[in-house]
């Protein structure tokens, strides 16, 4: 099979599920919903978890049942010293600029959120565009419908010819059902259904080597 159209998620993917970013983000959801919109915290926990199992993102959940503002939202939970937590990355620079097909970034979270992360990891550049919630008008990954404007706006016109690295397992089930090579990145779970498995975004050379000579 050959491959012309590469997306990549973001949070936990392009960087480790480990290194505490997404930890502090997910913190400053829970402040959120505390501070703006006062739910109790004991109730925090299950709410937000409840949303992002419904609706895909948590903030899904606050628009309909909360009436939340999303750029608001998206400034305060993205409101974080990324260097903290990271930094640039040339290896990771280095397995990405050599591969021969069109790189995009494909995330439910905003556009600035996903600039700031690939800048400091230093990897902005390797990138066509991207696609974020706002450019979809918030429809997100899993819905089926995601994928088709996902492609679409990457000028693709052929699903068998695109793969799509995420660390989520049900947003890659939506992607291999439309048609979509799938790759999983991290320890999130396991499915037979998807295609591949690497454990970090720096082994997928290893797994799969042919997309270094595929065009």
């Amino acid at each position: 099979m050959s491959f012309s159209t590469l997306f990549f998620d973001l949070d936990a993917t392009l960087y480790a599920a480990t290194n505490g970013l997404w930890e502090e983000i997910r913190n400053r959801i829970y402040q959120f919903m505390r501070d703006e919109i006062g739910l109790p915290q004991a109730e925090i926990p299950a709410t937000r978890d409840r949303y992002w199992k419904t609706y895909g993102t948590t903030l899904e959940g606050l628009r309909i049942h909360h009436a939340v503002d999303p750029d608001h939202y998206l400034r305060y939970v993205h409101e974080i010293p990324l260097e903290s937590y990271l930094s640039p990355d040339p290896e990771l620079y280095k397995l990405l600029e050599d591969l021969p097909q069109e790189l995009w970034i494909f995330t439910n979270a905003d556009w600035r959120h996903a600039e700031s992360v690939l800048d400091v990891l230093g990897i902005r550049e390797l990138f066509s565009g991207i696609i974020d919630l706002l450019a979809m008008d918030f429809i997100i990954k899993p819905q089926p419908e995601a994928y088709r404007i996902a492609q679409e706006m990457a000028g693709e016109n052929d699903a068998s010819r695109c793969v799509l690295f995420d660390d989520l397992v049900p947003n890659l089930l939506g992607a291999r059902e439309h048609g979509f090579t799938t790759v999983l990145v991290g320890e999130n779970g396991q499915n037979h259904k998807i295609d591949f498995h690497v454990p970090t975004i720096h082994q997928i050379k290893e797994v799969l080597p042919h997309l270094w000579v595929d065009s």
